[in-house]
């Protein structure tokens, strides 16, 4: 696969150097926690976690940046919605309508948690290979349903956007400019409909290949993951750090 269909895989540091099982292990123990959080202090915290786990990666800068920008694109529309809809106390009004302090706090709260979830995803799962991500979930008894979608969505989603990508230049060379008129509507719903009938073409294709190929339902590679004490050290730290973020969120609350 292309190194630019996993632009945060192919780095070296001590993250990409551990045992892909136990960075999978280790983004499930430290995102769950993080996703359930209600304190922000223990929210801000688990940030604080992703951002380390992300510098210690080395993760490019630029595109992990273009990342948390289109993830945050989609807060935004908290910050736009939540201050106005959210009862509690009023600390001003726009236009009639009274924004809340709860109402800020949850948005706040949710831009901490998601981008803290998103760095310490990328920095543990999105820094290993898809040839390993496969063979290694496979190994935690992962159900093998689960992990062919993840596995084939990676790497067909590639593929359809490049697809796509071929469909838009073949439109613009036969001259098409898109308008707001019912001809570009008319061309997008046909250009939606194209890749959807290509896309499930490729899909049989591909199933027929893999069965005359023997694929019996597992995933199998010639990497072998080996565990050292570095692996089961990183666990033990991650582990330490969910509990300290739980038992932020347990002072909170008995507070």
């Amino acid at each position: 696969m292309p190194e630019s269909t996993e632009p945060f895989a192919h780095t070296a540091s001590p993250v990409h150097s551990l045992d892909p099982r136990f960075r999978l292990l280790a983004a499930v123990v430290l995102t769950v926690p993080a996703a359930l959080l209600t304190s922000p202090v223990a929210a801000g915290g688990a940030l604080l976690v992703g951002a380390l786990l992300a510098f210690a990666a080395r993760l490019p800068f630029g595109r992990l940046a273009k990342r948390l920008l289109a993830v945050n694109f989609f807060t935004l529309f908290m910050w736009i919605f939540l201050p106005f809809s959210t009862p509690g106390t009023p600390l001003t009004s726009v236009a009639g309508l009274e924004v809340t302090l709860e109402g800020l706090r949850l948005a706040g709260l949710i831009t901490l948690k998601t981008n803290a979830v998103v760095l310490s995803l990328t920095a543990l799962m999105g820094s290993i290979p898809v040839r390993d991500l496969g063979p290694a979930m496979q190994s935690l008894r992962v159900p093998d349903k689960l992990c062919h979608m993840l596995v084939f969505t990676h790497r067909y989603a590639v593929l359809i956007r490049e697809e796509l990508d071929r469909m838009n230049r073949a439109a613009r060379a036969r001259g098409f400019r898109p308008r707001t008129d019912m001809h570009t509507y008319r061309s997008y719903a046909w250009l939606a409909g194209m890749l959807l009938v290509r896309s499930w073409d490729r899909a049989e294709r591909v199933r027929d290949a893999m069965i005359c190929r023997g694929f019996s339902g597992r995933f199998h590679s010639l990497a072998i993951f080996r565990t050292s004490g570095r692996d089961v050290a990183f666990l033990t730290l991650i582990l330490l750090v969910a509990a300290g973020l739980i038992w932020l969120e347990f002072i909170r609350r008995t507070a």
